[in-house]
């Protein structure tokens, strides 16, 4: 046996148990899928990042990256309390309210939903909206099971952040010119 620390795995979560500062959490726990779900946000916004976008919108994500990282130390505290999280507060909903208000200005929506698809980089971001939704409603349930412990500004912000990805979709398909279309419910 090797005396070298892995870090790239441990072995330790192989019967379906994590090991986290000494707690056996199992894998099926809400924390633990809120954790994966946060972790599938930030990787899929990585993606994104690696797509032409629009000028500004790689450093929203790469800001946005830095947050989802903040509420994942915030899940972590409810699995285990000797630790805090770094603060949450209700700026950070603020910032992107903002930024969601001036790619309205930008773009000028009509009102209805969008089929997406007009154009790569439009389409991540939709799809990654898509995956913050179900992020935030296993955050909703995970706070109704801690009886509201999250911060409210992490719900704010997930629920925040679908919308900005929706708007930076609608700003990406109209930077690139793209047709987008309303479904016609034939």
């Amino acid at each position: 046996m090797s005396l070298l620390k892995r870090l790239f795995y441990t072995g330790k979560g192989d019967k379906g148990v994590s090991e986290i500062e000494g707690k056996k959490i199992h894998k099926t726990s809400l924390e633990i899928e809120a954790v994966g779900f946060l972790d599938e946000v930030n990787s899929l916004l990585g993606l994104v990042k690696t797509q032409s976008l629009p000028k500004g919108h790689k450093d929203i994500l790469e800001q946005v990256q830095e947050n989802l990282f903040i509420i994942q130390a915030h899940v972590g505290v409810l699995m285990i309390r000797k630790f805090t999280a770094p603060p949450f507060s209700l700026k950070k909903v603020k910032e992107i309210e903002k930024l969601i208000d001036g790619f309205e200005k930008k773009v000028k929506p009509e009102k209805g939903f969008i089929i997406a698809g007009s154009n790569e980089a439009s389409s991540w971001l939709d799809f990654a909206r898509s995956v913050v939704r179900r992020a935030e409603v296993v955050m909703v349930k995970l706070d109704r099971r801690h009886r509201k412990k999250l911060e409210p500004s992490i719900l704010a912000y997930l629920n925040r952040l679908s919308s900005l990805l929706y708007a930076m979709a609608r700003h990406a398909a109209k930077t690139k010119h793209s047709e987008e279309h309303h479904p016609t419910y034939k």
